[in-house]
């Protein structure tokens, strides 16, 4: 059948004369990759030439949100049995760790925001860390500063540099802060030390019981997603194992066939032109939700419909390379599942799950060593911390449905199966790889962990000779990550 594939490839080209039809793609293809890297540039300019905040949506609010939260974690875990401290501090930072880290991200925004908000929880962090003189300098200046900042100066300095308060310390939070300083860690933070350096029983009780309730309540909103995490990773190893050990486990799950039956340089052109196309649909998203109407669900649903970027190069694949090698969608990618096929599917997506939470996990420690870390707007999705439970579901669905399947026939149906015309399976996996985790655009953790999560699933449809591991893999991947910020953020 292979050769009767690639004659169905060729006949078509038979009427028309090669080199016109060459001039022809050549100068299509041409274009089309210099609007492709037009736009990488713009997006690795946008990425990394200016600051990160600036592309989020009330970063002064989220910010507050996921350091008060991540203390309160901390804190939580301070209280924890000693399993589940050595657990957390193996699987996490220390907590002195993230009170850097929040240091370094306030610090980021300060040079960016003029709330009065973010330079108090500034003074906070570096209070609670020791770091007095900052504190001291940035007290000098508030003083100079329009209000709320001088009567701010005098609570902070009450609190960390041991001015004296001439009221109650309940009643100066009260008449100073106002509105200026939410209920949560960093409001009972600079509440606990003027209440124990004034004495006041009262208020430090208050402030100590609330804490606890509330980051209690945080752990045990996150013990059954870490139970889930080390189940799957448990019940992956086994896989791991079982494959590892019986070389028959490893069974077809899929009939697609690699290297595919279409030309690499057919499938090049393909990707290229359709890669353009897409550019060109995002382009135009982005002006409508710039000069469109703000309706309540209109970001949402623009979110939802940039996978429509995906199908030109979709409509191109299925024209020019699986129409004329007699291929359809679901046989070409092994979406259809072949005899038998189910039961080295569930082994090879748990193998996926527990392989890549190992990779990751090593990255994560070796991050800390190397004092790397994800910058917090690479993670922060404000439609599932803020927005309405339909808005919620949506975005779950584009996340965990929708761009999964995209990705996974895109990446390693096309540019994974074109790269394996040319290359061995390593070469084309790593390359395959690289380009789809700097489609990412993430950090250097961030690229690494899309990286060896592309090595894996591409590794897998090699194997299998089906997409539907990967995808499955791509999809929990990105439910547990969902529901991570939800869980932490949420409510």
């Amino acid at each position: 059948m292979l050769p009767m594939m690639r004659a169905g490839m060729v006949s078509p080209m038979d009427s028309v004369s090669a080199p016109v039809e060459r001039r022809h793609v050549g100068v299509l293809t041409a274009l089309s990759a210099l609007a492709l890297v037009a736009f990488f540039a713009l997006m690795a300019w946008l990425q990394y030439g200016g600051s990160r905040v600036e592309s989020v949506a009330e970063p002064e609010r989220a910010l507050a949100l996921i350091v008060g939260r991540t203390m309160d974690f901390d804190e939580a875990i301070a209280r924890a049995p000693a399993w589940e401290r050595f657990f957390y501090r193996v699987m996490s930072s220390e907590p002195a760790g993230d009170l850097r880290e929040a240091i370094r991200w306030y610090e980021e925004l300060a040079d960016q925001s003029f709330d009065p908000t973010v330079d108090l929880y500034l003074a906070i962090l570096e209070g609670e860390a020791g770091r007095l003189d900052s504190v001291q300098r940035r007290m000098d200046e508030w003083d100079h500063r329009p209000d709320p900042l001088p009567e701010l100066a005098r609570l902070v300095a009450a609190a960390y540099l041991g001015d004296e308060l001439d009221t109650p310390p309940g009643t100066v939070l009260d008449e100073a802060l106002g509105e200026a300083l939410e209920t949560g860690w960093f409001r009972d933070r600079i509440a606990t030390r003027l209440a124990s350096r004034a004495g006041d029983r009262e208020l430090l009780g208050r402030v100590t019981e609330a804490q606890v309730v509330r980051s209690d309540r945080l752990l045990l909103r996150m013990r059954p997603m870490i139970a889930l995490e080390l189940v799957l990773l448990g019940v992956g190893l086994l896989a791991l194992i079982r494959l590892a050990r019986r070389r028959g486990a490893l069974a077809r799950v899929g009939a697609a066939i690699l290297p595919p039956p279409w030309r690499g340089r057919e499938g090049v052109v393909v990707l290229v032109r359709g890669g353009a196309l897409g550019v060109i649909t995002l382009s135009v998203l982005y002006l409508y939700s710039v000069v469109g109407p703000e309706q309540p669900f209109t970001r949402v649903m623009l979110g939802t419909v940039t996978n429509l970027a995906f199908v030109p190069v979709l409509v191109l694949a299925y024209g020019r390379l699986l129409r004329p090698s007699e291929l359809r969608f679901g046989e070409s990618f092994g979406l259809v599942p072949v005899a038998g096929g189910w039961r080295s599917l569930a082994l090879v997506f748990l193998a996926l799950l527990a392989v890549g939470q190992l990779g990751e996990g090593v990255m994560d420690v070796a991050g800390r060593w190397l004092g790397l870390s994800a910058h917090w707007t690479e993670w922060f999705d404000r439609d599932l911390v803020w927005g309405a439970p339909l808005v919620v579901g949506v975005t779950l669905l584009d996340t965990v449905v929708l761009t999964p399947v995209f990705e996974e026939i895109v990446f390693r149906g096309l540019l994974f199966a074109t790269l394996r015309r040319r290359f061995g399976t390593s070469v084309a996996a790593v390359l395959s790889a690289g380009i789809f985790a700097v489609a990412h655009g993430y950090g250097v953790l961030g690229f690494a962990a899309v990286f060896w999560s592309g090595l894996l699933w591409a590794w897998a449809y090699e194997r299998t000779g089906s997409l539907l591991p990967s995808i499955a893999s791509h999809a929990v991947d990105n439910l547990m990550a969902s529901l991570g910020v939800i869980l932490v953020l949420r409510g």
